[in-house]
C-alpha cells in the first residue's frame, strides 16, 4: 500500500482513540520505553468501564487506573513487574504473573490469554504504510498479531527499528499523533563495590564471546571494562547505553554466533537518548520476539554465552531469588531461567549470578543460610553456576551442598562469613 499523505488528519484526541474499549476487554498494553501514556491516561479517565483487563510487561511511569477505587473499572496483570506496579500488585488490587519471559507471546498466539485488543506506541508509518514497534518488541508482536483491535500512539519520535516490527498503518483502528520524548534511564554511577564485581564478571568474558546483559549498574561495570575485547556477539532480552559503547569501541562485530550472525539481537531497548538514536534505523540490530531472543535452545547454539543476571537473595544451596522482597513481590521471572539454562547449553558458556554481597547499607547479607519466608526462587539450585560478588567468583556447578556453602560463604561479606 501507499501511504496516504494526509495520514495525520485522521488522528484522534486520547479520550476518542479509546472509545473502542468496552467492558470486560482484555487489553495488552505496550511497556518500557514504549508505555503509551496518553492513551493509558484517557482510559483512565474513563468512568463507564467494567472488568477491563490490561495485560503487559514493565511499564514506564504512573498508573492511574490501579489507584484505591478503580479495582471494578480496571484489573492490572504484571507478566513483568515494574515500579509503578509493585504497591498495587501487593496491596492486591493488580495482579502478577510468574512466567518465563519466552513464554509470554505464547499466551497470545495459542488464545490462553484471548485478547480484544492492543493499546501500542509506534514509530510513524514510512512511504509504504508501515509503521515500527520501535523500541519494544518483546511480547508486542504476539499481542499486535493477535489482537482483533489495535489502537496506537504514532509518536514523532519512536524510533524505526529493524527486525519483527513492522505494523501496518491500515491495520490501526484509531491512533493519535504526538511527539514527545521517551523515557530516559541514564547510566548509574558505579560504587567501590559495583565496580568490583565488574571487574570480576569481566575477567570472566573471553574474546569471542555471546553476551547477554540487563541494564543496570552491574551489567554497566561489566560491559565498561570489555573495551579492549574482539569478537564479541550479543545476543540478548535486552540493552542499554553501555552497549553501545562497547560497537564504538570495535569489540563487538558477531560474527562468530551462530543465530543472526552478524547483527545484535534484542527484543526491546531501554536507556538515555544515546540507545535510542543508536537503534534507529540500525540494520546492525536486529528485533525480534522474546520467545526468539529467549529461546533456549538458540541461545544455546552460540559460541561462549556469558549470561549475566542479578538477584535479590541466594541461599547456601544455590537457591536464587529475584523477583521478590520475601512475600513482597518486586519484579518478574524475566528471562533469568531463559539464559541461565540457554548459556549452560552453550559450548564454553558461564551463566552468571552477580549481586553486591549485602543490601539495606551493609545491614543484611544477600548471601543467607535460607530464603526469606515467602520468597521465590526464580533460578533453582539446579540451574545455578557461577555467582560473583565483589569478593570473588564461585561455581556451583556439580558441587555437594556441603561444597557450596563453602564457596558461597567465601564470597560473602566478611561480617557475616
Amino acid at each position: 500500500m501507499r501511504l496516504p499523505a494526509d495520514w495525520s488528519a485522521r488522528a484522534l484526541s486520547p479520550d476518542e482513540a479509546v472509545r473502542g474499549i468496552s467492558n470486560g476487554m482484555k487489553v495488552f498494553v505496550h511497556g518500557s520505553a514504549a508505555t503509551p501514556f496518553p492513551l493509558l491516561e484517557a482510559l483512565s479517565r474513563r468512568t463507564d468501564l467494567e472488568n477491563v483487563t490490561l495485560y503487559h510487561l514493565h511499564l514506564e511511569g504512573n498508573a492511574p487506573w490501579t489507584a484505591p477505587g478503580m479495582e471494578e473499572r480496571f484489573r492490572s496483570v504484571s507478566l513483568f513487574t515494574g515500579a509503578s506496579m509493585r504497591e498495587p500488585v501487593n496491596a492486591g488490587r493488580a495482579d502478577y504473573v510468574p512466567i518465563f519471559l519466552s513464554d509470554v507471546p505464547a499466551l497470545f498466539r495459542s488464545g490462553a490469554v484471548r485478547l480484544d485488543a492492543a493499546i501500542v506506541q509506534l514509530s510513524p508509518p514510512d512511504r509504504h504504510g508501515y509503521c515500527s514497534l520501535g523500541t519494544s518488541v518483546d511480547a508486542a508482536r504476539a499481542a499486535v498479531d493477535a489482537s482483533p483491535m489495535v489502537i496506537a500512539e504514532v509518536n514523532e519520535r519512536m524510533p524505526r527499528t529493524h527486525g519483527d516490527t513492522s505494523v501496518e498503518f491500515d491495520q490501526l483502528e484509531a491512533f493519535i499523533h504526538t511527539d514527545r520524548a521517551l523515557p530516559s534511564h541514564e547510566p548509574e554511577p558505579e560504587t567501590p563495590e559495583i565496580a568490583r564485581i565488574g571487574e570480576i564478571v569481566a575477567g570472566l568474558i573471553e574474546d569471542g564471546s555471546t553476551l547477554q546483559m540487563g541494564i543496570g549498574a552491574i551489567p554497566d561495570a561489566v560491559l565498561s571494562r570489555l573495551h579492549d575485547r574482539r569478537d564479541l556477539g550479543v545476543h540478548t532480552e535486552m540493552f542499554s547505553d553501555r552497549l553501545v559503547d562497547l560497537v564504538d569501541a570495535g569489540a563487538v562485530n558477531n560474527r562468530f554466533k551462530t543465530s543472526f550472525t552478524g547483527r545484535i539481537l534484542t527484543s526491546f531497548v531501554l536507556g538515555s537518548a544515546k540507545v535510542m538514536d543508536f537503534v534507529n534505523d540500525n540494520s546492525e540490530v536486529e528485533f525480534v520476539g522474546a520467545d526468539i531472543t529467549n529461546d533456549t535452545a538458540r541461545i544455546g547454539r552460540n559460541p561462549k554465552v556469558v549470561a549475566i543476571n542479578s538477584a535479590i537473595q541466594i541461599d547456601l544451596t544455590g537457591q536464587v531469588c529475584a523477583d521478590s522482597i520475601g512475600s513482597r513481590i518486586y519484579s518478574g521471572i524475566g528471562g533469568q531461567m531463559d539464559f541461565i539454562r540457554g548459556a549452560a547449553r552453550s559450548v564454553g558458556g558461564k551463566p552468571i549470578i552477580a549481586l553486591p554481597s549485602t543490601a539495606q547499607g551493609g545491614k543484611v547479607s544477600r548471601i543467607v543460610p535460607h530464603l526469606s519466608e515467602g520468597a521465590g526462587v526464580v533460578t533453582t539450585r539446579g540451574h545455578v553456576h557461577w555467582v560473583v560478588t565483589e569478593y570473588g567468583a564461585v561455581n556451583l556447578h556439580g558441587k555437594s551442598l556441603r561444597e557450596r556453602s563453602e564457596l558461597l560463604r567465601s564470597i560473602s561479606h566478611p561480617s557475616f562469613r
